[in-house]
């Protein structure tokens, strides 16, 4: 029920424009990243896209907002399971 909670209490928002700019909302974290996948995680589960050419434009550490540009081919989520939190590029870069 906590996890439904908190879930509910955080907002997780994707705005695509025109196959090349993803405006991200939510990500509590980037697990990584190169010029065709990017993985992040969100409270909703694990964020993969993929593309050609793709590269961060905006990462924002305290609002939880990314932009991804480039030019994208596919969205897909997997539930946290198996993952350990705290061992994305944020908790790597501010140890």
């Amino acid at each position: 029920m906590y996890e439904e909670k908190k879930k509910k209490d955080t907002f997780h928002n994707i705005i695509m424009e025109n196959r090349k700019k993803l405006s991200i909302s939510g990500v509590s974290d980037v697990e990584s990243f190169d010029e065709e996948s990017v993985i992040l995680y969100t409270e909703y589960g694990d964020l993969t896209i993929k593309g050609e050419e793709l590269h961060i434009n905006k990462l924002s550490i305290d609002t939880g907002e990314v932009v991804v540009e480039g030019e994208i081919h596919s969205l897909s989520y997997d539930e946290h399971e198996g993952k350990s939190k705290g061992a994305g590029l944020f908790s790597r870069m501010f140890r």
